[in-house]
């Protein structure tokens, strides 16, 4: 499919007049979820109020319990078609909220040991509001719609409690892609980086892989005043720290993609005049090429360990493959522009670049092509560099960039459901 094909599609009035009907029932909805929010493999209360919603609409089919707390919806529309997938997350993060708002989470739970507060710190409760009033819209123009529409509600894309699965792989695996097969995937993230009113694509890498890793320096701990009588973890890891920057700087072709290798955490020791007996040190590798990916793994190990052995240490080095590169599937995009162009107008749709964050809506790509985009949420009058970031206790959204997501997730939906009917 090119670019020509994107064509508005014959429900495109019809859709703007929904759209502007439900918008505060969005809002409204999206003030719930915020106000409730619910960490990975947990969003209970949440996939209660999606599958009712999906149950009242009349969806042909309603999944439960996919992946947990997943829920996917299946809309037959009476004219034939393709099947199109659309995906939103539910989940929000252990963060405490900072903002002063009505509806502000108080909430708090365990997370992975721990008393934490939860917050919708990356706006997935706009997510799951958008694509609840798409599959509204959607289901009340049943009748002239062609094709099927898969609505996927996922939980855990900002990774389950440890010991679990969850998230988009587990949902695949589940079945979440399967009967019937879509022929492309479309999903969208709110951010803090863009103005309410605009909208942000990139096709091809988009989103980095995820990666973390944790690496233990395994001394022999003497008194701080002797250290000659044993081997100093602290030192050896402080010089694995400053040898992992040297990864990307001097071995990584940073002209084909870029990379990141960062220590986010390092412990070890109790006391001021102890030298213990180990240290460890867990970061992250992003990365947006898969070659890159692997590369970059085998020198974080070889370095560490050879730096380890050089000071008589011992080490262990750990990495866990978390998420691939989010990729943007060129043709599709390409296709998808001129919908995406004429829904945010003409200085609405912006080119953006690369983003290191990690999305596992990646996951979804590597089955069936998929677009996935950014609506800005920041408040007219607030330079979005400026303004908090997603994942901030003070990340806040303002409401007016709903309609857009809502008009938009609609829109390319139908459009390409008629240009591959």
């Amino acid at each position: 499919m090119s670019a020509r094909d994107a064509q508005p599609s014959s429900l495109a009035t019809q859709i703007d007049a929904a759209a502007a009907a439900i918008e505060a029932k969005v809002i409204e909805w999206r003030r719930d979820l915020h106000a409730n929010p619910e960490l990975g493999n947990r969003e209970f209360r949440t996939a209660g109020i999606v599958a009712e919603h999906l149950r009242k609409l009349g969806l042909d089919e309603v999944r439960t319990g996919v992946a947990h707390t997943g829920v996917v919806g299946l809309l037959k529309g009476a004219l034939p078609g393709p099947v199109v997938a659309l995906r939103a997350d539910m989940d929000g993060l252990p963060v405490k909220e900072e903002v002063d708002l009505p509806f502000a989470s108080k909430v708090t739970t365990q997370w992975n040991g721990e008393e934490v507060g939860v917050m919708h710190a990356c706006g997935h409760d706009c997510h799951v509001a958008i694509l609840m009033g798409v599959a509204e819209i959607l289901s009340g123009l049943r009748s002239q719609l062609r094709g099927s529409v898969k609505f996927i509600f996922q939980p855990a894309e900002e990774m389950p409690p440890d010991g679990e699965e969850g998230g988009a792989k587990l949902m695949i695996q589940e079945g979440a892609l399967e009967k019937p097969v879509p022929k492309a995937i479309f999903g969208l993230h709110v951010t803090s980086r863009l103005s309410a009113g605009v909208i942000g694509y990139k096709p091809g890498p988009t989103m980095a892989s995820s990666d973390r890793f944790r690496i233990t320096v395994q001394g022999k701990q003497t008194h701080g005043a002797a250290p000659w009588l044993g081997v100093d973890p602290i030192v050896t890891s402080a010089q694995i720290v400053l040898g992992l920057q040297t990864i990307i700087a001097r071995t990584q072709d940073i002209t084909r993609e870029p990379a990141v290798v960062t220590v986010g955490m390092i412990r070890g020791g109790v006391r001021e005049n102890i030298i213990p007996d180990s240290v460890e040190m867990r970061g992250t590798i992003r990365s947006f090429d898969e070659d890159m990916r692997d590369d970059i793994h085998e020198r974080v190990t070889t370095l560490a360990e050879a730096i380890a052995k050089g000071s008589r240490a011992g080490c262990t080095c750990v990495i866990q493959k978390n998420y691939p590169v989010t990729v943007n599937d060129p043709a599709l995009t390409e296709a998808m522009v001129p919908t995406l162009q004429r829904v945010a107008g003409p200085d609405g749709l912006l080119l953006v670049p690369k983003v290191t964050g990690a999305e596992d809506f990646s996951f979804f790509q590597k089955i069936v092509p998929g677009l996935f985009f950014f609506v800005g949420v920041t408040a007219p009058g607030i330079d979005p560099a400026k303004a908090y970031s997603n994942h901030s206790p003070r990340f806040e959204v303002d409401e007016s960039g709903l309609a857009l997501g809502l008009r938009a997730l609609t829109h390319v939906t139908c459009d390409w459901l008629e240009a591959n009917g």
